[in-house]
């Protein structure tokens, strides 16, 4: 089925879409539960706003992504790396991470030094 400069809203239950194709279309608002979007491409994609709860992401790959006001809790980040990231103003559990990253680094230092 092709739909091409349609305006409509749809009510899809108990249906299979994969492989479906979507380009230069307006799905704010849109409420998606129960939903499998594993293996899927997301490019150019605005998500800000967005809540996601009860969500699977296990190997997601995220790259030049705005995650500014990112606000994580209750997640399982076991295996989880960040590099070449931004994290000035960036907490967890309340300590800034640039102060821990300066502490460790200084304290890499130290080890260095004493050991020569």
């Amino acid at each position: 089925m092709r739909i091409d400069g349609e305006k409509h809203r749809l009510d899809v239950e108990k249906s299979d879409l994969s492989g479906s194709r979507f380009h230069d279309v307006n799905m704010s608002g849109g409420v998606f539960d129960d939903v499998n979007l594993s293996g899927g491409r997301y490019t150019n994609v605005n998500l800000s706003g967005c809540e996601f709860r009860d969500l699977n992401m296990s190997g997601w790959t995220v790259s030049d992504a705005n995650l500014a006001g990112l606000r994580i809790d209750d997640v399982n980040l076991a295996g989880a790396t960040i590099t070449n990231s931004r994290l000035q103003g960036m907490t967890i559990d309340g300590i800034d991470v640039s102060d821990l990253l300066e502490l460790w680094f200084e304290t890499q230092k130290s080890r260095e030094g004493s050991t020569a």
